[in-house]
């Protein structure tokens, strides 16, 4: 059984003007241990499905089950916990200790067992010097870490993260990253992970889903979605510049032509039938000098970019 299933999953937001579609007909699965990327721009669905997933939402109709379980009926919450849009997930008057032990109280955690898991968590997450300080108190990367905290002291099986990384500085994103890594290696726990960072995605997730317009618009290995674009862009620098004339030319003969790095480069992206030969061919009729080619290599913002505006 997979952990995660969602089919034909659609989601309307009444309005004055009518129902607006969140999500329209979105099928995806999550098989245990796993960790996968949600993306998709601002509107796409991301967090309407991640609520939906954790019995936050109702949908309109479809299927959204964990572990079997459907996602509209209380049980599910044995099975799922969700850090949302950063750190929202916390209270921000109780300290760090009455945040853990008011969400392991939630899950019926036993005294002892809530205790216990407060305790390891608080040390795991380097929190121990600032147990009994208020959330409001803490630091964006002490915020985080506490909200995540709070997800995990319910002990599930399965973890819905929005933006867990949001507003971090480098070294505490980077950690952070090491955390969720560890949580499906290390634990066993399947990962649904929403993030605008693509650097955190391509770090930590094994497969992405993309998400345009409340539909699914890529389900794919994150390196099958990089292979896509690979070996068509490349980087010409020039020696003595690209006359004006040229510029227009070659505009009409390539997929993507654009003048780069004050007028001494090219940026080419080829289509599939043509190949870099092609290329040096066309600037050599144009009378232009080349002193370099470099390929550029795709990362997954790009191929995310690419993706979401259908090319």
């Amino acid at each position: 059984m997979d952990a995660i299933t969602v089919e034909d999953l659609t989601k309307d937001y009444p309005t004055r003007k009518g129902p607006v579609q969140a999500l329209s007909g979105v099928s995806l699965r999550v098989e245990r241990g796993e960790i996968v990327g949600l993306l998709g721009a601002n509107g796409a669905g991301k967090t309407t499905a991640i609520k939906i997933l954790c019995g936050l939402l109702r949908q309109t109709s479809g299927r959204a089950e964990v572990f079997g379980v459907p996602s509209s009926r209380p049980e599910v919450a044995r099975h799922v916990a969700a850090l949302l849009e950063g750190s929202r997930n916390v209270y921000w008057r109780l300290s760090v200790e009455e945040n853990l032990r008011f969400f392991a109280g939630l899950q019926g955690l036993p005294p002892y067992e809530a205790r216990r898991r407060c305790a390891e968590l608080v040390a795991h997450f380097g929190l121990g010097e600032k147990r009994r300080t208020t959330a409001n108190l803490l630091s964006q990367g002490m915020k985080q870490k506490l909200a995540l905290a709070c997800a995990l002291v319910k002990g599930t099986p399965v973890l819905l993260l929005d933006e867990p990384t949001l507003g971090l500085d480098v070294e505490t994103s980077h950690e952070l990253r090491g955390m969720i890594r560890e949580l499906a290696t290390g634990e066993g726990k399947t990962v649904l992970l929403s993030s605008h960072d693509m650097g955190v995605v391509e770090d930590t997730c094994r497969r992405v889903i993309i998400l345009a317009r409340g539909r699914v618009v890529a389900d794919d290995l994150v390196p099958n979605l990089l292979a896509l674009f690979q070996t068509r862009a490349y980087q010409v620098s020039l020696r003595d510049g690209l006359p004006q004339d040229a510029r227009a030319r070659l505009a009409r003969r390539f997929l993507t032509f654009r003048v780069a790095e004050g007028e001494r480069a090219v940026a080419v992206e080829l289509p599939p039938e043509q190949d870099v030969y092609t290329l040096m061919d066309a600037l050599r009729e144009e009378g232009v000098a080349v002193d370099g080619v470099s390929r550029v290599e795709p990362n997954l913002e790009d191929v995310f970019l690419r993706i979401v505006r259908g090319e």
